[in-house]
């Protein structure tokens, strides 16, 4: 089978999407079948035997200094212009234009692939990719979850209209949903929550779990364990991570076990709730932010933890959950959106919004060696038993089988 994957951002680093590219599409490949990534900036490492489909935009979010990509030559492609000037104007145009280009790329090499999967661009442009090839579409949640947390946590009416404006892309994607015949979402809350927000067929919509790759994230020696190491995955940019309320309840934590120190797999804050937050109980000693780090240097910090906590108001399915079990690090959690079917019964769970919940989730632990112990193989086994990849791989296979026939019946094919 040919298969092509869609993704309009893919790096393996700045996010569960990049993540689930990298995996996915090796997993496939392991099965037998060539595999191609069609991407826009950032670019995704991949398996050496995947290849990489570069699909060029301006590249606006990789660039300190967005006013130099002006050139008159936009003028020539309004759908740079329409890029390079949303962008300037605090929109994020990516899934719209990348739709697009890749349509463009699609319709000249209609004969390269048996199947077309996309991950969550969500673009105008698949309605007309739909009628070329057979297409799956993954939505790993709706955007608009992500939105209605930002509105919420708006503190002036200038940071709700930069919400609005970032979202410029939600309409379209509402419009484009109900229109796809095959949709894949990553867990059943995940499911329900793309049926009510997009107004999509039940029938259209199927879970596949994520895998976790069980073999990068594994355990480490106990000797690499740093005493009261908490570790999260919470970009302090993203309000549905919940990052504020493990900060609040670190003084807690703090006074009970001095050693204490919280290192964030994320984006540091500037200027944002979260600095000020940080600033405001002195714990800039205490926290760690690192980014842009490789998958060898987060099982590194995965290994160094004691405990991980993940406090997310809303996850689609939860990586660093996952990751966490994977690696047997003990993990507090909360079951928001699709996290319940990560986790299971195999962490410590937490109220959404609860610093209090945190403080006494994580004390408890520290306490308790046993627990630790037994969250750790239990988190574990889960991972291998459940979400080995080459699990969700078989499953994806099946289903674009079935979509490659549908796809062969309408169109009159043998």
């Amino acid at each position: 089978m040919k298969i092509g994957l869609l993704s309009y951002r893919s790096h393996p680093y700045s996010g569960g999407q990049g993540i689930y590219i990298k995996h996915l599409s090796k997993a496939l490949k392991d099965l037998g079948h060539h595999v191609s990534v069609l991407s826009g900036p950032p670019y995704p490492e991949l398996d050496n035997e995947i290849e990489l489909i570069k699909i060029p935009s301006l590249g606006m979010f990789e660039t300190d200094n967005r006013v130099k990509l002006f050139s008159p030559k936009l003028f020539l492609s309004p759908l740079d212009l329409y890029e390079w000037f949303t962008v300037m104007t605090g929109g994020f145009p990516e899934p719209y234009t990348y739709g697009k280009r890749a349509y463009n790329f699609l319709k000249k090499n209609k004969d390269s692939f048996d199947v077309i999967l996309d991950n969550q661009c969500l673009a105008t442009s698949l309605i007309d990719i739909q009628d070329m090839f057979p297409l799956a579409v993954t939505i790993h949640h709706p955007i608009t979850k992500d939105h209605k947390l930002e509105m919420d946590s708006a503190n002036n009416w200038k940071e709700k209209l930069s919400s609005i404006r970032w979202h410029n892309f939600l309409p379209m994607q509402k419009k484009v949903a109900p229109k796809l015949k095959k949709i894949i979402t990553v867990s059943d809350a995940s499911r329900q929550d793309v049926i009510e927000e997009f107004q999509v067929s039940t029938d259209s919509v199927e879970v596949i779990l994520n895998g976790i790759d069980i073999h990068t994230f594994k355990p480490g020696p106990i000797e690499l364990v740093k005493k009261n190491r908490i570790i999260t995955t919470a970009s302090a940019d993203i309000p549905l991570k919940g990052l504020k309320y493990l900060i609040k309840a670190l003084p807690g934590i703090i006074k009970t076990f001095p050693k204490t120190k919280l290192t964030v797999i994320g984006k540091s804050p500037n200027n944002s709730e979260v600095s000020e937050l940080i600033d405001e109980l002195d714990l800039g000693d205490f926290i760690t932010f690192r980014s842009g780090i490789s998958e060898s240097e987060i099982v590194d910090l995965y290994h160094s933890s004691e405990i991980a906590v993940i406090p997310s108001l809303y996850e689609g399915f939860g990586f660093g959950a996952g990751e966490a079990m994977a690696c047997g690090v003990p993990l507090v959690t909360t079951h928001s959106g699709g996290l319940k079917d990560v986790v299971g019964d195999c962490a410590l769970e937490i109220l959404p919004a609860s610093s209090e919940e945190i403080e006494n989730a994580v004390t408890k632990l520290f306490n308790n060696h046993e627990l630790k112990r037994e969250l750790s193989l239990k988190g574990r086994e889960r991972m291998e038993t459940k979400f080995d990849w080459k699990i969700a791989a078989n499953s994806y296979v099946k289903t674009f089988s079935k979509v490659i026939e549908e796809f062969n019946h309408e169109h009159n094919k043998v």
